[in-house]
């Protein structure tokens, strides 16, 4: 029987690749997507979060806009040099057909969990508003979603917005104190494995070989976030693999090594948004979530080549 998962998302290229993943996994049953702002304001999130159901032929997903800034502080960092003005490498595509349904992303999580009490997998690939804003709408769905597997943190790693944040948690950490501080099981798909898996310029080259809508979207948003791997990180047009790893934890989580540790996250001061590993327990009794630390980095790209070329 397929997963329920719900798709929260900032789309986005690497949210575009995991998306795109998703469509692409009978295991999977997308159920939704909500947007929120991250790799582009929430007006350019919802847009190509509403193109890529178009893309896949599934008008029966609906999308939910969702928050457009930070719950308590404005948001200080939009994306534009990774994804592009438009959030997808500046391909300026056409404008959707469809619409988002009439109530916001929290709205939606809520209903949708109310719904299918047990069944719902959250799988938040930007920053974590509007899942926070769904535990304030009605706390109750702690009890009742069957778990929340993020892209976001750094429990054993550095930053990469700064030294000790990972940019989904930096751009709102409230929210990600409050979701991380819930009752609920949470697994942290964040940079200790995500930065280990590296799509090569030979990666994508024998993916573009596939020559399906959705390889050909790709090769055109790609430039833009290889330029700012390079520029960055000197990757010489390799990337790192964040948001589709979410997707494959939900495909196949046995190519990952976990711990279990209660995680905290700073909500000020020049350490914002640093998730803070509490190994020994010494700040309570939080519900440790389940931090990824490890990565088969071969099965994963191998699982990502062969879904990515479908269509």
């Amino acid at each position: 029987m397929a997963k329920k998962v719900l798709i929260d998302t900032d789309p986005g290229i690497d949210d575009t690749m995991a998306i795109l993943t998703a469509f692409n996994s009978p295991e999977l049953e997308i159920v939704g997507l909500t947007t929120v702002f991250g790799n582009s304001v929430i007006e350019n999130c919802t847009a190509n979060a509403l193109r890529l159901v178009e893309l896949a032929r599934r008008p029966d997903v609906p999308v939910a806009s969702g928050a457009g800034r930070p719950m308590v502080v404005d948001a200080e960092l939009i994306a534009a040099p990774v994804h592009g003005e438009d959030g997808m490498g500046n391909t300026h595509l056409p404008a959707p057909q469809g619409q988002p349904v009439g109530m916001s992303a929290a709205e939606f999580i809520v209903k949708t969990v109310l719904e299918n009490p047990g069944e719902i997998t959250l799988a938040p690939l930007g920053p974590l508003t509007n899942i926070a804003l769904a535990l304030m709408l009605e706390p109750k769905i702690a009890g009742l979603v069957k778990e929340v597997v993020l892209m976001g943190g750094a429990a054993t790693v550095p930053g990469n917005i700064s030294p000790v944040a990972e940019a989904n948690i930096f751009h709102d950490a409230h929210a990600a104190e409050r979701v991380f501080g819930a009752d609920w099981p949470v697994v942290m798909v964040g940079l200790d494995v995500t930065t280990r898996v590296m799509m090569t310029p030979a990666f994508f080259d024998s993916i573009f070989k596939a020559d399906t809508p959705y390889t050909r979207l790709l090769q055109k948003m790609l430039p833009v976030y290889q330029g700012f791997h390079h520029d960055f990180y000197g990757m010489n047009g390799s990337v790192h693999t964040h948001d589709p790893s979410t997707i494959t934890y939900l495909l196949r989580p046995d190519f990952f090594q976990t711990e279990e540790w209660p995680v905290h996250v700073e909500t000020s001061g020049r350490c914002a948004g640093f998730t803070i590993a509490d190994r020994a327990r010494q700040w309570g009794d939080r519900r440790p979530a389940r931090v990824c630390v490890g990565v088969d980095a071969v099965a994963e790209l191998g699982l990502l080549h062969e879904r990515l070329t479908r269509y």
